[in-house]
């Protein structure tokens, strides 16, 4: 008899590339990991793993085996769906990771509503500035924004939008004021750490008319985080390019100012991504419905 437990150990071993990666996703010690591989290995009679100090690579058995696995387990998860569908509404774990900063302003409140309508339904949010892989992470769900980039997942898209070039009233005294494009680029530049240097966007008036927008100079200050840029803009270290939904109660209060406003940056997309399977979980499929139309209100 196949134990799924063990199964699921394995292929988080795998995918997790150690024993110990596995143990903290699944929350278990490593001997307890260690030992139903160990197990696992008995009962079929091949090596599935080779060890070293180093890392871990599956065998050629292994390999096969770590497939047709990742595909029963899908089948299990597929069965159990349908059945507590049927049967009192969702139910389970729904594990899902964002930014910290989209997170908090959208994709926690959108949770709570979404956790209120399914009182069986056991939520985890991951907040992480990191794009972390969904498989080894054990991830049903992965809000992402900006431009997506080419990935093997599933992409839903669920809005937009528009990200603003903002400073400091402080630092405008200082520095001066900015009143076009070139001036924008030659001014002191915060940005974020996965920015693509140099800085090059299409930027549209509101004549209607596209102008490229290039920045050659090396950013001031770079963090790999909105809530820090955010933080420096404030500070008047510089321009920052920032979301709307981030940086528009600090342009409504003067904190910050909008620069440029008759010019716009391109808008950037709101994304679900969720693990290419043969079954999309009927968790995820809601949640993703839900969370679209809490983003475009009708």
């Amino acid at each position: 008899m196949l134990n799924l437990q063990r199964l699921e150990i394995f292929v988080a071993v795998v995918t997790a590339g150690s024993f110990t990666g596995a143990a903290a996703t699944l929350g278990l010690t490593k001997a307890v990991v260690s030992f139903n591989v160990k197990q696992l290995e008995t009962e079929t009679g091949v090596a599935l793993l080779t060890r070293s100090t180093r890392r871990l690579a599956l065998t050629d058995s292994g390999e096969r085996f770590y497939e047709r696995c990742r595909i029963l387990l899908q089948d299990a998860e597929s069965v159990l769906d349908d059945v507590r569908r049927d049967h009192g509404g969702l139910s389970g774990q729904l594990r899902i990771t964002s930014t910290p900063e989209y997170g908090a302003r959208v994709v926690v409140p959108a949770l709570a509503a979404f956790a209120a309508l399914h009182p069986q339904l056991r939520i985890q949010h991951v907040a992480s500035s990191h794009h972390d892989d969904l498989i080894s992470g054990r991830f049903d769900l992965a809000i992402r924004l900006g431009q997506l980039a080419d990935s093997s997942h599933h992409a839903a898209a669920l809005g937009s939008f528009d990200i603003l070039p903002v400073a400091s009233p402080a630092f405008l005294r200082e520095h001066g004021d900015i009143g076009n494009l070139q001036q924008l680029a030659q001014t002191k530049w915060i940005a974020h750490s996965r920015l693509p240097l140099p800085v090059s966007w299409p930027v549209i008036s509101t004549q209607g008319g596209q102008t490229p927008f290039r920045v050659t100079t090396p950013p001031v200050v770079t963090a790999d985080n909105a809530s820090s840029l955010l933080a420096f803009a404030l500070h008047g270290a510089g321009v920052a390019l920032l979301p709307d939904w981030l940086v528009q109660p600090e342009i409504d209060t003067g904190r910050l100012c909008h620069l440029l406003p008759d010019h716009r940056f391109p808008p950037q997309g709101i994304f679900a991504l969720y693990p290419n399977t043969r079954h999309v979980p009927e968790k995820v499929r809601r949640f993703i419905d839900f969370l679209k139309g809490q983003i475009n209100p009708e």
